[in-house]
């Protein structure tokens, strides 16, 4: 594993999740994989794991998969939450 500092095109995805204003229940009722796509970054939310799944590829053309919760996006808009945790994706 290893980490990748988001990027500003993930701040976009950022606020149209918090601007949302839907609970984790509402979260599920519509869950997608695909939902949000903006620059590298593409992803959803994930009902079992109550977080926001992303894919995206690296420089090294890899695809790389992270989750954040709601919590974590938030800590992300404030400046608290620079990089995130990726690993290479396993199907």
């Amino acid at each position: 594993m290893r980490n990748h500092k988001l990027e500003k095109e993930f701040k976009l995805i950022a606020e149209s999740i918090l601007n949302e204003n839907k609970s984790l229940d509402e979260w599920s009722e519509i869950e997608s994989d695909d939902m949000f796509q903006e620059g590298k970054y593409v992803g959803g939310f994930e009902a079992i794991e109550k977080e926001f799944c992303f894919s995206l590829y690296e420089d090294d053309g890899e695809e790389y998969w992270f989750q954040l919760s709601i919590d974590e996006i938030e800590k992300f808009l404030k400046g608290k939450l620079i990089d995130v945790e990726i690993r290479k994706a396993d199907y």
